[in-house]
């Protein structure tokens, strides 16, 4: 049964709580900032995403475009094993008439942890074989292009458009599956992670009318006539840069006849900064995506499931504080990593400080229902890269976005929030008491994560048995593990996490760095005063 219009409306932002008129995609739908009759499916882990990527890659013909936008790309990355890098595979594609167009961050130097020569030969080999990749460095200071994009367009053909939509860079370390072996191509690391780091990941695959959205969201940032380099970082080249050879980008018009063929109801969500010189797709910046969490924070009545990477900011910790207080039956169950992934001296303290203070509060607020877990595979952690959110079986958003203040205003990121119009008829069949109805998309996409966490297919469907379940589980093995480890261990890969504290003496350092660096604020100084997105 499909969601009325109006509780449609009760958990997606309106085209005037989006908050950026400047965009073209909230009038593209008949005045609804949102498209229905899409099909979406989750794809867990890098491995089971690289394969869908590389059989659409590999099925494109003359005429037919590539769109993406990355963060970091490695050019040899395996999609699909042996000789198939992804470089090798987009070249080859571009070789034969498939037009490609892509926007990878410019980065920073590979001495600084980043990725600046890696994303350069990406986009260097590509525009080689005929694509058009530009090397993008319009952000605000000290942030990054986030958003993780891929459109695959038929424009003979539109029932055959495809998205790649979530937290999965083109790039080492993401290729691993649900058992947690790790990426052979792997990414360095916190030493405690292995010389293969175990990966926890998410993408969504996308048909249907939302990739009219985001295809405009793609041609909005490629259109940006500003120069793709800053006047400091390049004065010789600055002028120049402005003037890059560059196609038009494909549009949300282009394929005007892309058909309705699923149940599921898709908005598109971003966060831009605000910045000078300014994005004319956004002038005062897009917080949508802050927003909309917002937003289904205050409906959730039973429980809020969340998957992701950072989980530090005051700004969301009072956010689900609110919802902590304001409904009492409430839980809010989350997974993060167990350490940073650059947890160095100087490095981690700035990483953790803001976490520890955002889960005091938490915990100050929920007691028993606020709970945090880490994962690991044998005795090695898991790093949680995933950034997913469940509400009462309802709600769900993937995206590139996480849960701190650097995610809501300051990078760019992009995310997508579903509604599903299929009922799911297992008990509770409304869970959180206001009619919505448990749906099937979140409801199972929940189901099969906690799945793989409990290491178990009988996973309770209600949510407070679902979380004793998990409960037991982290508690069975932390004392297997406070008992040298002796004897079977105990199926699951669940552990209550302990963020490590930061010393007295380095916390007042630890907090600047934390506030400039690690977690900078990207909003107007007005809102940033009133504590608004």
């Amino acid at each position: 049964m499909p969601l009325p219009i109006t509780q449609r409306s009760d958990w997606f932002l309106t085209s005037a709580e989006r908050g950026n008129t400047a965009t073209s995609i909230d009038r593209r739908h008949g005045g609804t900032a949102w498209t229905v009759g899409n099909s979406v499916a989750p794809l867990g882990h890098g491995r089971r995403y690289f394969r869908r990527l590389h059989e659409e890659l590999t099925s494109t013909t003359r005429g037919d475009v590539v769109l993406f936008t990355d963060w970091r790309g490695d050019p040899d990355e395996r999609l699909a094993g042996p000789g198939t890098g992804v470089v090798s595979v987009l070249a080859g594609i571009a070789a034969r008439g498939v037009r490609i167009q892509g926007l990878i961050w410019r980065s920073h130097p590979d001495q600084t942890r980043f990725s600046e020569q890696e994303n350069r030969g990406f986009a260097t080999a590509i525009n080689a074989a005929g694509g058009h990749v530009l090397l993008d460095e319009r952000v605000r200071r000290a942030g990054s292009h986030h958003q993780k994009l891929v459109v695959i367009l038929h424009p003979s053909a539109p029932a055959r458009d495809v998205a790649f939509v979530g937290g999965i860079d083109l790039c080492h370390g993401r290729n691993d599956d649900e058992h947690h072996l790790g990426d052979p191509q792997a990414a360095i690391m916190d030493r405690r992670y292995g010389p293969t780091p175990a990966w926890h990941d998410m993408q969504v695959e996308i048909h249907g009318p939302a990739i009219g959205d985001l295809t405009e969201t793609f041609r909005e940032r490629w259109s940006d006539s500003c120069p793709l380099r800053r006047r400091w970082a390049d004065p010789l080249h600055w002028a120049a840069s402005s003037r890059v050879d560059r196609p038009p980008a494909a549009s949300a018009a282009d394929n005007p006849a892309r058909p309705a063929i699923g149940a599921h109801a898709v908005q598109v969500l971003r966060t831009y900064p605000v910045k000078h010189p300014r994005y004319p797709f956004a002038p005062d910046g897009e917080r949508s995506i802050a927003r909309a969490y917002a937003k289904a924070f205050r409906r959730a009545r039973r429980l809020i499931y969340i998957e992701d990477q950072y989980m530090w900011s005051s700004d969301v910790a009072r956010a689900l504080g609110e919802a902590l207080e304001q409904q009492p039956e409430l839980h809010v169950v989350v997974v993060v990593p167990r350490y940073p992934d650059d947890d160095g001296f100087l490095s981690g303290p700035p990483n953790r400080i803001g976490q520890l203070r955002a889960l005091r509060h938490l915990h100050e607020i929920g007691g028993p229902r606020f709970t945090v877990y880490d994962l690991e595979e044998g005795q090695k952690p898991i790093y949680v890269h995933a950034k997913i959110c469940i509400v009462d079986d309802v709600w769900m958003t993937v995206g590139s976005d996480n849960l701190n203040r650097r995610s809501w205003t300051h990078d760019s990121e992009l995310s997508c929030a579903i509604l599903d119009d299929t009922l799911d008829q297992r008990e509770p069949t409304d869970p959180g008491g206001l009619g919505d109805g448990a749906r099937l998309l979140p409801r199972t996409t929940r189901l099969v994560l906690w799945a793989e966490h409990l290491q178990r297919n009988d996973v309770p469907v209600d949510f407070r048995h679902g979380m004793d379940t998990l409960r037991d589980s982290a508690a069975d093995l932390e004392q297997w593990h406070h008992s040298g480890c002796r004897g079977e261990r105990p199926r699951g890969r669940l552990r209550r996490h302990r963020t490590e504290p930061v010393g007295p003496l380095r916390t007042p350092l630890a907090r600047l760095a934390y506030r400039l660096v690690s977690d900078p604020d990207g909003r107007p100084l007005a809102l940033r005063l009133r504590r608004q997105y």
